[in-house]
């Protein structure tokens, strides 16, 4: 508790709040904040409280995640503290507020605690000055190459200098050279003359990830950064550290010389890699996504994302990805085939000629008609818990029409203790919660197998799942009547599918995923599909309201708060609701 003697008391707010100013303005900050590692509570420091009144406080070293290291000075400021008299108590000013002591030193606003009165100057002169000194500093040996470093546009050293630094050089000697094009490790190339030798990534890798694997060497101007000897700088989190790299040491072997980051769009979404469900920006240009990055999200990922995941793009821009709609009719007969029946697509303008209308619209005619002249348990749906769960509650109003056995298909993966999960479904949870899936999953997948060779089922839809790597052969998938097929990428399945339904990556769609710990997630549309492929449910929708006779909603929002309505899990959730960040439900 405060001694009433010193007059702390009257910089308390009654919440237990201190009481600090901030360039002039009044603020109350916590008097402690939880660290970032162990989560206990270490005193507010001045960068905190700054951040808090919405003061920009430039740095280079300090990361809100990460230990404090103090080191670039960056964050230089003027603070004042109350005056106390002979009795311990503040000193007055005639209009009745506290008289402060300006201290002769300078603090760094990442390391020094705030106290209750203390003022706080990040725009004096003097301040300015100091922020010229350290950025020209950082400057003398700093490789001017700003032209084809791929941290332009994204480089701290290049904004502060237009922000804080001089227009001018004083330097006139010859730069101290350091390594260039150094391969650290699999995914990570580190240029030394950059480095600024702030040691964020060498506290990431020690404190977050738990691999001290890098350091610095060598003393002085000489100082450069490096993996310990013998090793490579490879763990499943290395390119965090191009992330949290303030300048262009550190670069990634995968996005280096792909593209200017100032050409890319940002999109919010989801990593659908596997069950955690890590927050992301997909940077992307012209129907091409380039990169994957982490998105700050406290709830479940931090300010990080595993390598797996963020390199697990490539796939969405395959050249043999599914494009075209088939269904029987679409199949004709080639003179050039020796008598064999070889696929052809017909074209949705060949189709709209004939009077037929879009190619999806007949072909989604023709399933529903079949659909429902097959008699009640006649049918099996396996749908992929790497679909939505509005595709999984629509596939689920679809299966209870039909009255057909459902189950998804696990994925799983060694795991480790920060962000990769050991499954590899992003939607798991999402695909129990909307009755889709069978509890444990993938016990009904034998009892569809043994469906179709008894001959009990003959109708048989899959959703994003090759089924003969997992029980059902395609022996099997001959002695079905019709056999239903949407997915991405072709497979075995695909090829042997009667109707096949082009869908869509979660780059190419908006919609939810339930993650892990019962979290809901919205991701957003990054990039067109190719060819006819749409979002499953889209076509979906549709089938249902063929099929059951329920419409629903006509877009995402609508069918997100329909859905919410249905299933208990999702109850009281709406699209808007859910933010950027997502919410978590009780499971």
């Amino acid at each position: 508790m405060p001694n009433p003697s010193t007059g702390e008391t009257q910089f308390i707010s009654p919440s237990g709040m201190i009481k600090v100013k901030v360039d002039g303005k009044d603020l109350e900050a916590p008097r402690t904040m939880p660290d970032p590692i162990s989560g206990k509570p270490l005193p507010t420091t001045m960068i905190q409280a700054c951040a808090l009144a919405h003061v920009d406080v430039p740095h280079y070293c300090y990361h809100p995640k990460l230990p404090v290291a103090g080191n670039c000075r960056m964050c230089l400021v003027e603070f004042a503290t109350p005056a106390l008299g002979p009795d311990r108590k503040p000193l007055m000013k005639p209009d009745g507020t506290p008289k402060v002591t300006r201290s002769p030193r300078p603090a760094i606003a990442c390391a020094t605690p705030i106290s209750p009165g203390v003022e706080i100057y990040t725009n004096t002169p003097a301040v300015k000055q100091m922020r010229e000194a350290v950025l020209e500093f950082l400057l003398i040996n700093h490789p001017l190459d700003c032209p084809i470093c791929d941290q332009a546009g994204e480089c701290k050293l290049q904004e502060y200098s237009v922000d804080y630094g001089k227009s001018d050089s004083r330097f006139v000697e010859p730069k101290v050279h350091k390594p260039k094009r150094v391969d650290l490790g699999p995914r990570i190339v580190l240029d030394d003359e950059r480095c600024i030798l702030c040691t964020r990534c060498i506290r990431f890798t020690k404190d977050v990830v738990g691999d001290d694997a890098l350091g610095i060497v060598s003393r002085g101007s000489y100082s450069t950064l490096t993996a310990y000897p013998g090793r490579t700088f490879d763990n499943n989190y290395t390119l965090n550290t191009v992330d949290i790299c303030p300048v262009g040491a550190l670069t990634s072997k995968d996005f280096r010389f792909q593209m200017r980051v100032w050409f890319l769009k940002e999109t919010k979404n989801v990593c659908a890699s596997c069950a955690t469900g890590c927050n992301i920006i997909i940077g992307s240009r012209e129907g091409k996504v380039y990169r994957f990055e982490p998105r700050e999200n406290d709830a479940v990922n931090s300010n990080w994302m595993c390598d797996y995941g963020r390199l697990n793009y490539k796939w969405i821009g395959q050249a043999d990805r599914l494009r075209q709609v088939q269904s029987p009719k679409s199949k004709v007969q080639s003179p050039k085939s020796n008598g064999q029946a070889r696929n052809v697509q017909v074209t949705a303008e060949r189709l709209l000629l004939s009077g037929q209308g879009s190619i999806w619209k007949s072909v989604i005619a023709e399933i529903s008609t079949k659909l429902g002249q097959i008699p009640p348990g006649s049918a099996a749906i396996i749908a992929s818990a790497r679909q939505t769960n509005e595709e999984l509650y629509l596939l689920s109003k679809l299966a209870k029409k039909l009255g057909a056995l459902t189950d998804s298909v696990p994925r799983t993966g060694e795991g480790d203790k920060l962000l990769l999960n050991s499954d590899r479904n992003p939607n798991s949870l999402g695909a129990r919660l909307t009755g889709i899936a069978a509890d444990p999953m993938g016990s009904n997948l034998p009892k569809i197998a043994d469906g179709i060779r008894s001959g009990k089922i003959k109708t048989l839809i899959v959703f994003g799942e090759d089924v003969t790597k997992h029980g059902i052969s395609t022996e099997l998938l001959a002695k079905l009547e019709t056999l239903i097929v949407s997915g991405i990428l072709p497979n075995e399945t695909t090829r042997l599918a009667q109707y096949l339904l082009p869908g869509c990556a979660h780059a190419e769609k908006r919609g939810t995923f339930t993650n892990s710990k019962g979290r809901v997630q919205k991701f957003l549309k990054a990039v067109e599909p190719p060819g006819d492929a749409r979002p499953e449910w889209e076509f979906l929708h549709e089938l249902v309201f063929a099929v059951a006779g329920q419409d629903g909603f006509a877009t995402i929002e609508g069918l997100f708060n329909q859905m919410a309505q249905d299933v208990p899990a999702f109850k009281g959730l709406t699209w808007a609701g859910l933010g950027d960040t997502g919410i978590t439900v009780p499971v």
